[in-house]
């Protein structure tokens, strides 16, 4: 299964997350893995919705266990969130302990995207 790892600023509309996932994987993914920090933003909701995703709910303790295995890191998320990957940390976390990154982060209007293939957490 593919899962695809989102992060994202303060208030980001719905197109910007759904442009993005379309962009990184056309043909979709098993669901969206996003930081438990982010479960306000309605944009994340209504982009899960017109997917036709569920999203996975990815905790701090998570993200941070995965930060080893991540390619990139953003200085602007390490300073915002403290976290330097959030987008490949949340999709390897959702993959489970044998995933892989198929995409590392890509990122466009404020939303970042990576995907990870595993069996799922």
């Amino acid at each position: 299964m593919i899962f695809a790892g989102i992060g994202c600023r303060t208030g980001v509309p719905a197109d910007a997350v759904v442009a993005l996932v379309r962009e990184a994987l056309p043909g979709g993914a098993a669901a969206l893995a996003v930081p438990e920090f982010r479960r306000d933003e309605p944009g994340i909701a209504d982009a899960a919705t017109a997917l036709g995703l569920p999203i996975l709910w990815i905790d701090r303790a998570a993200l941070k266990g995965e930060q080893g295995r991540c390619l990139t890191r953003s200085a602007r998320a390490e300073a915002e969130v403290g976290l330097g990957s959030v987008a490949e940390a949340a999709a390897l976390a959702a993959a489970g302990p044998g995933s892989r990154l198929i995409l590392p982060r890509i990122a466009l209007g404020g939303v970042t995207c990576a995907l990870a293939e595993g069996d799922g957490a």
